[in-house]
């Protein structure tokens, strides 16, 4: 699976991927994630990718120039199953969610900043909306790194143990049981007998 995200802040998003499961997924040649600087596509001078609203109103606004000339090179580089854009009014991303996309092959993400993107990127380049949770973020990186760690984990071969997936919290619509590991009696507090 590749994965491409897009953002105004690259290095928070080299952490997330440097790490644990999702370096492992990446070492074993399963999961690609590949950071965008929007930045190194503006026409603009000084780098500028944001720009006041039209009609007023506080906060600025992601322009849709530099976008759509990432996009579309991208695009023009292979075929999207999706172009997600990480939002606070999207789709709440869940398990169910992260499976489906598990499947796909190619995913572009769109992490916005600011009062978010121009509207005319979301009606012609976005097909899914996705949000972690109904509140705001600074910008759409951390979303991003969710939703590539709970998607990438359940990719053929990432988990040292395939079947452990199956059983995390939520595949079935409801969360996992307590864990416990040895000791079998720590500072008294005892595993239940019927594990045992």
């Amino acid at each position: 699976m590749r994965i491409d995200i897009i953002t105004v802040l690259p290095d928070l998003l080299t952490s997330p991927f440097s790490h644990s499961i999702m370096k492992r997924a990446q070492a074993k040649g399963l999961l690609e994630v590949h950071i965008h600087n929007l930045r190194d596509y503006t026409p603009y001078k000084q780098a500028q990718v944001d720009d006041y609203q039209f009609g007023g109103g506080a906060g600025m606004v992601m322009m849709p120039e530099p976008l759509a000339i990432l996009i579309d090179k991208l695009k023009a580089e292979r075929n999207y199953d999706e172009v997600i854009y990480m939002t606070p009014d999207g789709e709440r991303f869940a398990q169910k969610r992260a499976n489906s996309l598990s499947l796909k092959e190619n995913l572009m993400i769109i992490c916005g900043h600011y009062k978010g993107i121009d509207d005319r990127i979301r009606e012609h380049y976005v097909t899914m909306e996705l949000s972690i949770g109904d509140y705001v973020l600074s910008g759409g990186e951390l979303a991003a790194a969710i939703v590539v760690d709970a998607v990438g984990r359940l990719l053929p071969g990432v988990l040292n143990d395939e079947t452990s997936a199956l059983f995390d919290s939520f595949q079935d619509g409801i969360l996992a049981p307590p864990v416990y590991t040895r000791p079998a009696d720590f500072r008294g507090w005892k595993v239940p007998e019927i594990l045992l």
